[in-house]
């Protein structure tokens, strides 16, 4: 059983799915709208998409709401983003409760406004006890950030194990260590990481689509799974065809 720092909840069975939620902006951009709409409407979608996902058997959602690149943008729309990410976790205590959804935020909480941080508290402590699905939001995050804290953390001379990484990361972001990532998805039709999971994804599956965020719904997430369950993966061993 993995714990956190003040909590020891049990992580559901199942697949862990990323998601990289691209494409708000330009899904608003290309209906006359602003780009706040675009966001309000991705949070829509991510409600859709937690909803889907526990009958998929999917048991860790993860998903990329603000990266650290992110604070480049104009100010106005960070602003707003950080706004809007804020009253989305106040709003869906409820319904995570109701629906046995642990939700939690990863990634750097010193640069975040102080309201912020005590909707995210609140919003973990609320929901710890959830066993259905693990909700992970990363908020302020880089993965290179954290690779780089995390060894900056590390004292003994020896290396440290893999397990003992992941949990060093893990702390460096103020979450507790999940499974390693089955299935990797990216909307809106760009083909990287974007700096997004990159230890967690060594083994990942990787599932690209031209669908903008807002656009994504249980239907989308279930073809990216049924594909998921098309390949063979083979953690760098042969085929199961040749090895026999």
């Amino acid at each position: 059983m993995l714990q956190s720092t003040s909590h020891c909840p049990v992580v559901p069975a199942g697949l862990h799915v990323a998601i990289i939620m691209d494409g708000n902006g330009r899904w608003a951009t290309a209906r006359g709208r602003p780009r706040s709409a675009g966001h309000a409407a991705g949070i829509a979608a991510l409600r859709r998409a937690a909803e889907a996902a526990p009958t998929l058997d999917i048991g860790t959602l993860t998903v990329y709401a603000f990266s650290s690149d992110n604070w480049g943008r104009p100010s106005g729309e960070v602003t707003a983003l950080l706004r809007l990410l804020r009253r989305g976790l106040e709003a869906e205590v409820e319904r995570c409760l109701a629906n046995g959804v642990r939700l939690s935020v990863f990634g750097r909480r010193d640069r975040l406004p102080k309201g912020l941080v005590r909707a995210i508290e609140a919003a973990e402590d609320a929901t710890a006890a959830g066993s259905r699905l693990w909700l992970r939001v990363a908020i302020d995050y880089s993965a290179r950030e954290s690779i780089l804290r995390a060894a900056a953390a590390w004292r003994p001379a020896a290396p440290p194990t893999r397990e003992e990484f992941s949990e060093l990361l893990a702390a460096a972001d103020h979450s507790a260590a999940a499974p390693e990532v089955d299935l990797l998805i990216r909307t809106g039709g760009d083909q990287r990481l974007s700096d997004f999971l990159l230890w967690e994804c060594a083994y990942a599956e990787l599932f690209f689509t031209a669908r903008m965020w807002p656009d994504f719904d249980g239907v989308e997430l279930a073809r990216a799974v049924k594909e998921f369950r098309r390949r063979e993966r083979r953690f760098g061993a042969l085929p199961a065809a040749a090895a026999g």
